[in-house]
């Protein structure tokens, strides 16, 4: 597999770093990531390098590695622990550390995106960052929005008592297993690979994913209607290894986060474009949008929900499903 590098080269800043004599490059960070070159992400993390290396004079430059080229998320993070790695994008996997990582992804804890936004960049937020820090030993720096995952079925499902018995391909994941069940579905759990095939043979009925892998996988050819359930709304984030992060001086802090303020504003930016495109692109290939009573989806799930997230975390999770 031929490795791809993106990498950040500003010789405007270069030119500036010689006319001002700043200090010559000091520093290369490595940012591995999962997702492709298309993606929001990606172009954020791009735009999190150009900005950083303006601010630091070029003494600071980062690699940008897309496509899972420098490992999988959850060998990233363990390399950034060790100090073989310094940078990626992650989220709730970081529950394997951090137990209040887990609220990133909660089903229907976050009603819109200013809800989920109100949460990541306030107290509660602060809260789950300072654990990712304590115990991950990484640096949550900027987070980026993702698409909610909506329900696409054959037929329209706009309340949990429409679900009765409905066949549904699931992630496996015991929160979305058990969440599924107690809305009253009959969730089945298969690698996405399969999902496709599954769907056009009859043996499920109906799948789970943001607009993106809908749009991706061509599953308006096999499924009729996205039901708007937005059952997950999550954020995930832009870290940065703790070791690296105590190892720049005060002024090299600052200008790491400005980037990374930089670049979470023109990931928003993209995400929000790429939304609009992905309804107007499926509902071009002939997928209907459904409008759902989330109400109820929520108070269905609820319970569901409470019972599989740690129990330290349990109240405040129970305080999300309240405001």
């Amino acid at each position: 597999m031929t490795r791809t590098i993106t990498r950040t080269l500003l010789a405007g800043a270069a030119t500036l770093a010689l006319a001002t004599g700043a200090l010559a490059q000091e520093r290369t960070l490595k940012l591995g990531h999962l997702a492709n070159e298309d993606n929001t992400w990606h172009k954020a993390a791009v735009k999190f390098g150009e900005e950083l290396e303006t601010l630091t004079d070029g003494r600071i430059a980062v690699e940008v590695y897309p496509n899972e080229t420098l490992g999988a998320e959850v060998d990233l993070i363990n390399g950034m622990q060790l100090g073989t790695a310094d940078m990626t994008i992650t989220g709730e996997s970081l529950q394997n550390w951090a137990p209040m990582a887990a609220l990133l992804a909660l089903p229907y804890a976050y009603d819109s995106l200013e809800e989920m936004d109100e949460v990541a960049g306030g107290e509660i937020g602060g809260r789950i960052e300072a654990q990712i820090i304590e115990k991950a030993q990484i640096r949550p720096i900027a987070y980026f929005a993702r698409g909610p995952r909506n329900l696409t079925s054959n037929r329209p499902v706009t309340s949990p008592e429409e679900l009765d018995g409905l066949k549904l391909r699931v992630p496996n994941v015991p929160l979305f297993v058990d969440t599924w069940k107690e809305l009253g579905a009959n969730p089945t759990p298969m690698a996405f690979s399969e999902v496709f095939t599954s769907l056009q043979n009859g043996t499920i009925d109906a799948q789970e994913n943001p607009l993106a892998l809908i749009a991706s996988a061509n599953f308006n050819e096999v499924q009729d209607n996205v039901n708007l359930t937005e059952h997950v709304r999550s954020w995930i984030y832009l870290t940065l290894s703790e070791a690296v992060w105590s190892d720049l001086s005060a002024q090299d802090q600052e200008a790491v986060m400005e980037a990374a303020a930089r670049a979470q504003a023109h990931e928003r930016e993209l995400f929000l474009a790429d939304e609009e495109r992905l309804v107007e692109e499926l509902k071009s290939r002939g997928m209907e949008f459904v409008e759902v009573d989330k109400a109820a989806f929520a108070a269905a799930a609820k319970p569901a929900v409470l019972a599989n997230v740690p129990e330290e975390i349990r109240d405040t999770a129970a305080q999300l499903f309240e405001n």
